[in-house]
């Protein structure tokens, strides 16, 4: 059946806020309007709960469970709650309280989230009520576990634009200018044997054969030589991103890592220094020795300086957001806030994040030297600091499509580990490798457009967007830990794509402020008193935080556009009708007005 649309709020989601106003998603939906529904989305139960609001109470309500998510819709007249959580959302479920329990709603389940909120239902405590509920959520939360397909592989959404064709690398790689002299494309990944966690495709030096790379491949972790990511228009310098070299306590060499290192600087004749940026604080690389890894020591890479950016790894980062999850869910403690805040050291590591990609992008721009961006194996701290130099420098990844093709390019293809990271699909919430790499990065994304209003295509609710749905499993645009997994479960044919939703209804993403410019670098200010959290991310779930979506401002800029397109359009037809009767000679004219020439009106 289809959607009909309608008002009602949902303040627990953005984007399905969306979809119960409109069916232009392919939203089904039950008999009573009582669940949305996506194509592909099978209703698996529904029972009645008391939603234990942390903000309003207890809430009786009826909680449906799909293959896709859960949804509580309110039973009670006085308040129109709706929670509408996709199930991949979930990171956790626990039983609480027990048979003998016997406080008032002390028995049922308490769900933990991936984006820092937490979901408590209590039901009754005879005829294993809570049990059902238990086994059905952690069978369709957890599919991995239970050999079941993620819903990205069930959901049938078709949309008008394909959003698995917005990134073709020999096309971004042309739009930079390459291949060139000094750099050439190389197909020597194609079947993934060279290293099986970069693209098939990679640029290389001219000047590089492909037994060069094999041999400097062995003496990088995991195979992630050094490739190109980007190259200045004009200088000509560039950024190239691989993981660390295999020095180990006995301070092992390679020739050829040490010359393939010399041949990048030498793709750019005007620089004499080639500059490595280790992402790491200088004790941990000393630290990766133990383990067989390291960094290049200036006495034997003679042509290269180096420097350690003090960036700190996944798991203090993880427990970092922990932190944050603490202070901001469920009750913001007013009379600490600046204190607790500094004590979770969150903003403090998007300065230092911030501050790498500056001196990357500032070392590229100037022309100084070319620059080497590595951290322990390549897939991480490099991911954020390249992305971010790139869209500092180029003003193309500023726009919608352009900022896809950076997320699809440098996190996607070279392999950040989003299923790792994430945990799609997995029960173990404890896993040490799971870590908010990639949400760092779209917070850094979202500190740069708080300082340049006008620089940035999209808007703050495309950024949450993306985010709602590295999480929710609809899409399979994040699934996986590399491109060759997701070759191998033809996961671009089997699959939607994230950017197939947007790209379908980009007015909704725009920013109306945006002024495209080309050649503008952006050099954001990464000092703590001009950074600040993100309250419409971090702290949407509160309603007593003001939201400020839409931004008034913007909302009343929305209108004056529309208005101006609707002058626009109306003097178009006026110009259209004029230039019909000026060209029909049998119409005489009967009025000077009738005499006039075109109008241009500028706006």
């Amino acid at each position: 059946m289809a959607s009909a649309p309608t008002s009602k709020y949902n303040s627990h989601s953005l984007e399905n806020e969306s979809i119960k106003r409109t069916s232009r998603d392919g939203v089904n939906r039950d008999v009573g309007e009582t669940l949305p529904r996506l194509p592909g989305e099978i209703r698996i139960t529904d029972k009645e709960v008391i939603y234990i609001c942390p903000f309003n109470g207890p809430i009786k309500g009826r909680v449906y469970i799909t293959n896709y998510r859960l949804y509580l819709r309110s039973l009670e007249t006085d308040s129109a709650l709706i929670l509408d959580v996709p199930l991949g959302v979930i990171s956790r479920i626990e039983k609480m309280g027990g048979a003998t329990s016997r406080g008032e709603n002390s028995y049922g389940l308490d769900i933990t989230c991936k984006d820092l909120r937490n979901l408590r239902f209590a039901l009754k405590q005879e005829g294993h009520s809570r049990r059902d509920m238990f086994e059905i959520l952690t069978r369709y939360a957890f599919p991995l576990a239970h050999s079941l397909p993620i819903f990205a592989f069930l959901n049938e959404e078709k949309f008008n634009v394909d959003g698995w064709t917005v990134y073709n690398p020999v096309e971004e790689y042309r739009r930079q200018g390459l291949p060139n002299h000094h750099w050439r494309i190389t197909f020597i990944n194609k079947c993934y044997k060279l290293c099986d966690t970069y693209p098939a495709l990679l640029v290389v030096p001219y000047r590089a054969s492909d037994e060069d790379l094999r041999r400097v491949a062995t003496f990088r972790s995991r195979n992630r030589i050094p490739v190109l990511s980007w190259i200045h228009p004009e200088n000509k310098t560039v950024i190239v991103r691989c993981s660390q070299p295999l020095v180990g306590m006995s301070g092992k060499r390679n020739k050829e890592d040490e010359r393939y290192l010399d041949v990048i600087r030498e793709t750019n004749r005007q620089v004499n220094k080639l500059t490595i940026y280790d992402a790491r604080p200088n004790v941990n690389a000393v630290a990766n020795k133990a383990t067989g890894g390291g960094y290049e020591s200036d006495d034997v890479y003679h042509n290269a300086e180096l420097f350690f950016l003090d960036i700190h790894n996944i798991h203090v980062m993880r427990e970092s957001l922990k932190k944050v999850k603490d202070i901001v869910y469920p009750n913001v403690e007013e009379s600490h806030w600046l204190s607790s805040l500094e004590s979770t050291h969150w903003l403090e590591h998007i300065k230092l994040v911030l501050t790498g990609a500056i001196q990357v992008a500032d070392r590229v721009s100037s022309g100084k030297s070319s620059v080497v961006v590595h951290c322990s194996d390549g897939w991480d701290r490099t991911a954020q600091l390249t992305s971010l130099a790139m869209l500092m420098l180029d003003s193309f990844y500023r726009s919608i499509e352009g900022f896809e093709i950076l997320v699809q390019k440098e996190w996607i293809s070279f392999g950040h580990k989003f299923a790792s990271r994430i945990g799609h699909g997995d029960k173990n919430h404890a896993d040490a490798d799971r870590s908010p790499i990639f949400l760092q990065f779209i917070d850094c994304v979202w500190q740069m457009s708080k300082q340049f209003p006008t620089a940035f295509e999209f808007n703050e609710r495309f950024l949450i967007t993306i985010l709602d749905h590295l999480y929710s499993c609809r899409f399979g645009t994040f699934l996986y830990n590399c491109e060759s997994a997701r070759e191998k479960q033809k996961v671009t044919e089997r699959t939607v794509s994230l950017w197939s939703l947007i790209n379908s209804n980009k007015d909704k993403f725009k920013n109306p402020f945006y002024t495209k410019e080309i050649n503008r670098v952006l050099y954001p200010v990464a000092s703590m008193r001009h950074l600040e959290l993100w309250v419409n991310y971090y702290i949407r779930w509160n309603p007593r935080i003001k939201q400020q979506q839409p931004n008034p401002v913007e909302q009343r800029y929305m209108e004056l556009l529309a208005l101006r397109d609707e002058y626009i359009k109306r003097l178009d037809e006026l110009q259209l009708a004029n230039s019909a009767k000026l060209s029909d000679p049998s119409a005489s004219p009967s009025s000077p007005s009738q005499m006039m020439p075109h109008v241009q009106t500028h706006f």
